[in-house]
């Protein structure tokens, strides 16, 4: 049975049986937001069940098939096809305001976007990275990024900030599941990447095995949107190694799926509030 058109988001995905994550944030009425997990698709193995593969597909046939079916199945929730990127870990935030036509036909290389255009859908593939989203309070802006330790430290969040072209201060940010501070174990050059930049890091960083460190990624992140001027922050607290039945996580299984982060602003909303805010 189809749900009805007025439900929020949560509502609809939880009547189609779907534990996929919608934001709880103080998002402008127009903005629509949400993570899936690994359930929910057709794959099987280590990438069970809805793996959204990468750039390019990688895999046998029916691997690739079932990641071609995964990517419809979302795609059927969203006003548009999701504007995937080829994700490098780096610092590249891409503007992406034209319409489908415009749309180039490989993934623009980058690990963060922008968007003012209504109905476009930003889409960020991840299995340990963090995920995250921002938007300004007026919703006429939103934002996604791929934020992984090396793109992080390099200032990938405070590009997207800048890219957005909103006071920061006007700006929200959600972080959506990544690998836990009790989990992310890094060696002595991940650490030094962050303090070198900003001494403040070193607060994000409790010993771990010998010679190693563990590192709290959503607390890097939430210091680097700070620094940026971004001090409305949500999310966090979902550890992808920690939870195989809902999360792919690479660092616990290398061989595995990606989960997809997508948000983008309604195209049938209003501006002064006529649409639901969503709640998860």
């Amino acid at each position: 049975m189809t749900a009805p058109a007025t439900m929020t988001l949560a509502a609809r995905f939880d009547a189609a049986g779907l534990d996929w994550i919608v934001p709880h944030w103080p998002a402008h009425p127009a903005v629509r937001a949400f993570v899936t997990t690994r359930n929910g698709g057709v794959g099987a193995g280590p990438c069970a069940s809805l793996d959204v593969g990468g750039h390019p597909l990688r895999g046998d046939d029916a691997h690739t098939a079932a990641i071609v079916e995964n990517r419809r199945r979302i795609q059927a929730w969203l006003p548009s096809a999701p504007r995937w990127l080829d994700q490098v870990h780096g610092t590249r935030v891409v503007s992406i305001d034209g319409g489908a036509a415009e749309q180039p036909a490989e993934p623009i290389q980058a690990d963060a976007a922008v968007t003012r255009r209504r109905g476009t859908v930003l889409a960020i593939r991840s299995a340990d990275c963090l995920p995250v989203f921002l938007c300004d309070r007026d919703g006429e802006v939103v934002g996604a990024a791929h934020a992984g330790w090396r793109g992080l430290a390099a200032g990938l969040l405070e590009n997207a900030v800048a890219a957005m072209g909103a006071a920061p201060a006007r700006i929200a940010a959600w972080l959506g599941p990544a690998i836990g501070r009790t989990a992310f174990e890094v060696g002595d050059e991940v650490r030094d990447a962050f303090i070198a930049a900003d001494r403040d890091a070193i607060t994000a960083f409790a010993p771990g095995a010998p010679g190693k460190w563990l590192a709290d990624l959503e607390m890097l992140a939430r210091q680097r949107l700070a620094r940026a001027g971004v001090t409305t922050i949500h999310g966090g607290g979902m550890c992808t190694m920690s939870d195989p039945s809902r999360f792919f996580s690479y660092r616990r299984d290398r061989r595995t799926g990606r989960m997809a982060a997508l948000i983008w602003i309604d195209p049938s909303a209003g501006r002064t509030g006529d649409a639901e805010r969503e709640a998860a």
